[in-house]
């Protein structure tokens, strides 16, 4: 059976060798003021997202680790047109530094998606609470709408769903659906970053949502139950927009080695239903080479056999929340959400993201220590105990060190 599933996975890997694709990863010890280099005329390629009809590049900016509104200009001076964001993204500081720059732009020159996000979960049963109010939710929008100082947003998703429940919630729906009646969002979607195929089915079927945001790369396990989903939502006229698509960027904890990111962006779109991707480029050197990536766009037969070396590489810091592991644990301690915390700590360096996650959680870093062997057997080699003590220990760090 092993067998069987990776010859699949060999074959998934190696169809579609003229899909899009193209994104170089930089370290983040590169510069972050313009280069001086001949400017040329770039190459865009675009993609229609879904039934919203809305035309964008295939590149899109993750606006979450960036904190220069600068760079957020020059993109938009370069013709990336979709910037994404979320209500919590640096503690609302995200939404009015973009804010701060689209005001000198008219309001049909860009694309500007934002997320609201609620804590009031309970994950054990993937729900949300009776506190998770549409009344709570249409206030962080409206928090949303002052900082980021226009009238509408073009995208507005429900921020991290991980069950059909939580996709699915009334209050929820009840807000959006409001808002988008009055104007002031022009769609709805939902993003989700595991158990994806099950939020992307939900979204579906609900005839509700215009826009899914998933995570979507080489180191998923169900990537082909993904390309499913994707394709029945698609076919339902979804637009779909792709994130997490280099896995954390690194095969190892330790950072030494990077994944090859034009094979991971490749690969992510050459899945003609993805619409764009949002890579969180944070100096201009990476925006410059993120637009340039478009020149050639072609998933090659080297790529796949990058990628299926990478898929097959254990440990790293991508963890693709297949939830396995909370049935193995004696505490059903909310594992997924903390390695994901641990990827934003270690891999972006976006430590008030990772503090944010974290505190959302009801958790602390003595909760490991009754357990004087780990139980959990982490199907991608984690050393659950270790990060998830590493990451735990933020909770505790005072506020003002964040800002």
């Amino acid at each position: 059976m092993k067998n069987e599933k990776s010859l699949s996975r060999r074959n998934f890997l190696k169809t579609a060798a003229t899909g899009l694709g193209g994104y170089v990863f930089l370290s983040p010890n590169q510069t972050d003021t313009p280069t001086k280099t001949e400017k040329k005329k770039q190459k865009f390629v675009y993609r229609i997202l879904g039934k919203t009809g809305i035309k964008l590049p295939v590149i899109s900016m993750g606006v979450m680790n960036s904190d220069n509104p600068n760079l957020v200009k020059a993109a938009l001076d370069n013709g990336i047109v979709h910037l994404d964001t979320a209500w919590y993204y640096q503690h609302g500081r995200n939404e009015k530094m973009i804010g701060s720059v689209i005001k000198g732009y008219p309001r049909d020159s860009y694309v500007i998606a934002t997320k609201i996000h609620d804590q009031n979960r309970d994950r054990e049963t993937g729900t949300f609470t009776k506190d998770a109010t549409e009344k709570g939710f249409l206030e962080k929008f409206d928090e949303s709408m002052e900082r980021l100082g226009i009238d509408y947003v073009d995208i507005l998703y429900l921020h991290s769903s991980y069950t059909k429940a939580m996709t699915l919630h009334k209050p929820f729906l009840k807000a959006m659906e409001k808002l988008k009646k009055e104007g002031r969002t022009r769609f709805v979607g939902v993003s989700t970053h595991y158990n994806e195929p099950e939020v992307i089915q939900a979204a579906t079927d609900s005839k509700f949502y215009d826009v899914v945001l998933t995570s979507y790369n080489f180191k998923q396990d169900h990537i082909e139950q993904m390309q499913e989903a994707i394709a029945k939502a698609a076919e339902a006229g979804l637009g779909i927009v792709g994130m997490k698509t280099f896995a954390g960027g690194f095969l190892d904890e330790e950072k030494t080695k990077p994944v090859d990111p034009n094979a991971a962006i490749r690969f992510a779109l050459k899945n003609e239903n993805i619409c764009t991707i949002i890579p969180g480029f944070t100096t201009f050197d990476q925006m410059e080479i993120d637009i340039a990536a478009m020149e050639d766009l072609t998933f090659t037969e080297k790529d796949s056999k990058i990628l299926e070396l990478g898929y097959n590489s254990r440990g790293g810091v991508y963890c693709q929340g297949c939830q396995t592991c909370v049935d193995q644990c004696p505490k059903h301690l909310p594992i997924p959400d903390m390695m994901r915390a641990h990827m934003y700590a270690y891999a972006y360096k976006n430590y008030w993201e990772a503090r944010e996650l974290v505190s959302s959680l009801n958790v602390n870093s003595g909760q490991c220590d009754s357990c004087s062997e780990c139980s959990v057997k982490c199907s991608k080699g984690f050393d659950i105990k270790q990060k998830y003590t590493e990451i735990a220990a933020l909770k505790s760090v005072p506020d003002r060190l964040f800002t």
